[in-house]
C-alpha cells in the first residue's frame, strides 16, 4: 500500500491526482468523440468530392470517345471522306490528345479517279498503355454494318490533361493523386516521389494492401491507417468510362488539425489549473507542514540511534498531541534498543532484527527445532595461562574471541555463551532447510581455524593458539532461557552435550563433525580422517569425520 511521506504530498495526491484524472478522462473521451465526428464528416465530404473528380475525368474521356464515335459513323455519310477528314483534324486538336493514328485494313474503293475509304458505321474502343508512362492509348476498331473490321483509329491522350485539377476538385487536404488500373498498377500520379513505384502494395505497406483489397470489393470508399491519429488516409473512386480508379492520399494530422490544435489548448489549460491548485495547497498547509517536518527530521535522527532531547510541546492541538506521542515513542525505542543491543552483542545485527521480529523471541520459553551446533575450545589453554600474567591472558583471550565473533557473525551464527576459553554457538535454519545451514556452519568452522593461524602470525610475541571444533546437527529447544528479569537467547538439549563431547575428540586445528552433519554435506566436504569412538553418555559407538576443506558444489 502506498505510504505518504508528507501532509503536502497527501493533499497533492488526494486532490491533484483526481483532478488530473478527471481532466484526462474528459480530454480523452472528448478527443475520441470529436475525432470520430471529424473522420465521419471527412469521409462523407471526401466521397462527394471524389465523385465529382471522377465525373470530370469521365467527361474528358467521354468527350474524346464521342469524337471517335462520330468519326466512325461519318462513314455512312455520302460526303464521308470529307467529314472524316474534318473530324480527324478536330480530334487532333482536342486538349490532351498527343498523337492520332488512322489505319485502314481494306483497300479503298475506286470511284472515278478518287479512292474512297471503306464505309465504317461503328467503333469498338479499348485502352492500351504505352511505355512512356505519360500517355494512355484509346484504340478504336472501325467496323462496317456486318461487324467486319475495316481499320483502326488510335489516340494517345496525356495523363496530365486527364488528371488536371484533381487535387483541387477531389479533396481539400489531399497530398497526392494517383490513377491506377483494376490490377492496381500505377498509370499516373501527381507526386515525383512516386516515380519509382509501379503497383499498389508492392512495398507491403499495410494501408496499401487494405486499399487494394477494398478497391476490388467496392466502387468507392476510404481506408485509414492504424492508431488514434492515422498517419495516412486514402480515398478511392472508380471511373465509369475506363477500368481505372482515382486514389487520393491525405495525412491524418491535417484532417485532424482542428482537434490537434484544441488538444494543445486543453493541455495548457489543464496544466494552469493544476498549478493554481498546487499554489493554494502550499499556502494553506505550510504552517502544518513545517511542524510535521520538524518531527520528521527528528525521526530521521532517531533512526540513526541519535535520540537527543525530547521535542518541546508548543501547543495543545493535534500537532502538540502528535509531538507528545512522538516523545513517548522515542523513550520506548531507547528501551527497546537497549534490549536489542544486549541481545545482539554477539549476534549479527541483521540476525538480531530477524529474531526480534519473531513472536517467540520476545517471550520466555522456546520451541523445538533442528539446528547446527558449534563448540570450539582452545587446546592446552589452562597450562598456557599459568605462564602468562593476568593482563596477557585477558589480552590473548579477547583477541581470540574478537576474531571468532567476527567469523561466526559473518556466517550467520548465534553465539550462546563463552565458557572459559570455549565458545558455544548455533546456526538456526528457522523455517528453512537444514542443508544450507550445515554447509554454512562447516565453512564457519574452517574459517575459524584459518583465522587462528592468522592470529598466531600477526603477533609472534604471544604464544600460538590451537583450537579444536566440533559440529553436530540435532533437535534442541531454542528460546529465552532464564527469568523475566534476566534471560538470554540460547539452546538446551542432549544435542548440546553431544556436540561438546564431539569437540573433545578434535585435536588442535581439527574440525570434527558428526555423522548427521556429514550426511547433510557429504557432497561438499573433503574428509581426511574417519573414526569410530564411544562418547560419554552415548550407548553405541558414533562415527566422526575430520573435515579438511569444502569442495565447490556440483
Amino acid at each position: 500500500m502506498f505510504a505518504f511521506k508528507s501532509l503536502q504530498q497527501r493533499l497533492i495526491v488526494l486532490l491533484v491526482v483526481p483532478v488530473t484524472l478527471f481532466l484526462l478522462v474528459i480530454g480523452v473521451f472528448g478527443y475520441r468523440f470529436i475525432q470520430g465526428l471529424l473522420f465521419k464528416d471527412w469521409q462523407e465530404i471526401a466521397i462527394l468530392r471524389l465523385e465529382r473528380a471522377t465525373h470530370q475525368l469521365d467527361m474528358r474521356l467521354h468527350g474524346i470517345m464521342q469524337w471517335m464515335e462520330m468519326f466512325a459513323r461519318a462513314g455512312q455519310d455520302p460526303q464521308g471522306k470529307e467529314v472524316q477528314r474534318w473530324l480527324l483534324g478536330q480530334i487532333k486538336a482536342q486538349p490532351g490528345v498527343r498523337e492520332v493514328y488512322l489505319t485502314w485494313k481494306q483497300t479503298p474503293q475506286t470511284k472515278g479517279r478518287k479512292a474512297v475509304p471503306p464505309q465504317s458505321v461503328e467503333i469498338s474502343i479499348e485502352y492500351f498503355y504505352p511505355s512512356d508512362a505519360k500517355t494512355v492509348g484509346l484504340r478504336g476498331e472501325l467496323l462496317d454494318q456486318t461487324g467486319q473490321d475495316l481499320g483502326r483509329l488510335e489516340l494517345l491522350v496525356s495523363y496530365d490533361y486527364l488528371m488536371q485539377d484533381i487535387l483541387t476538385e477531389g479533396w481539400m487536404v489531399a497530398q497526392m493523386a494517383c490513377l491506377v488500373n483494376q490490377e492496381g498498377l500505377y498509370l499516373a500520379h501527381s507526386s515525383a516521389a512516386m516515380q519509382t513505384r509501379h503497383c499498389v502494395g508492392e512495398a507491403q505497406d499495410p494501408l496499401e494492401l487494405v486499399m487494394l483489397k477494398a478497391m476490388k470489393e467496392k466502387d468507392y470508399g476510404t481506408v485509414m491507417g492504424e492508431g488514434y491519429s492515422p498517419e495516412m488516409v486514402i480515398g478511392f473512386y472508380k471511373l465509369h468510362a475506363a477500368p481505372w480508379t482515382i486514389m487520393l492520399h491525405a495525412r491524418g494530422s491535417e484532417i485532424l488539425a482542428p482537434i490537434l490544435r484544441f488538444r494543445l489548448y486543453y493541455l495548457a489549460g489543464g496544466i494552469l489549473c493544476l498549478i493554481v491548485i498546487l499554489v493554494f495547497i502550499r499556502l494553506g498547509v505550510r504552517p502544518v507542514v513545517v511542524a510535521i517536518r520538524k518531527i520528521a527530521a527528528k525521526a530521521g535522527r532517531v533512526a540513526q540511534a541519535n535520540y537527543g532531547k525530547p521535542l518541546p510541546v508548543a501547543s495543545r492541538d493535534e500537532i502538540g498531541q502528535l509531538t507528545l506521542s512522538f516523545n513517548d515513542m522515542v523513550a520506548g525505542l531507547k528501551e527497546r534498543d537497549f534490549i536489542s543491543n544486549t541481545f545482539g552483542r554477539y549476534v549479527d545485527p541483521e540476525i538480531a532484527r530477524d529474531l526480534l521480529s519473531r513472536p517467540e523471541a520476545s517471550r520466555m520459553g522456546g520451541e523445538k527445532r533442528e539446528v547446527v551446533i558449534l563448540f570450539s575450545d582452545i587446546r592446552g589453554f589452562t597450562p598456557l595461562a599459568e605462564t602468562l600474567s593476568p593482563e596477557a591472558t585477558i589480552h590473548l583471550l579477547n583477541r581470540h574471541f574478537a576474531k571468532m565473533i567476527e567469523v561466526i557473525q559473518a556466517h550467520g551464527g548465534i553465539i550462546v555463551d563463552f565458557l572459559g576459553d570455549a565458545i558455544l554457538a548455533f546456526f538456526d535454519p528457522l523455517e528453512g532447510p537444514i542443508e544450507p545451514v550445515v554447509r554454512r556452519a562447516i565453512g564457519c568452522a574452517l574459517k575459524m581455524q584459518a583465522a587462528v593461524e592468522a592470529e598466531n602470525l600477526a603477533e609472534p610475541g604471544l604464544p600460538p593458539l590451537n583450537i579444536g571444533i566440533g559440529l553436530h546437527a540435532g533437535e534442541v529447544v531454542v528460546g529465552n532461557l532464564g527469568s523475566e528479569s534476566r534471560a538470554k537467547y540460547g539452546i538446551i538439549g542432549a544435542a548440546v552435550n553431544l556436540t561438546h563431547r564431539i569437540q573433545g575428540q578434535a585435536q588442535g586445528r581439527e574440525v570434527v563433525v558428526s555423522e548427521m552433519v556429514f550426511h547433510h554435506s557429504e557432497e561438499t566436504v573433503a574428509v581426511i580422517r574417519t573414526f569410530e569412538t564411544r562418547l560419554k553418555g552415548i550407548a553405541h559407538p558414533v562415527m566422526l569425520y575430520v573435515v579438511e576443506s569444502m569442495r565447490e558444489e556440483p
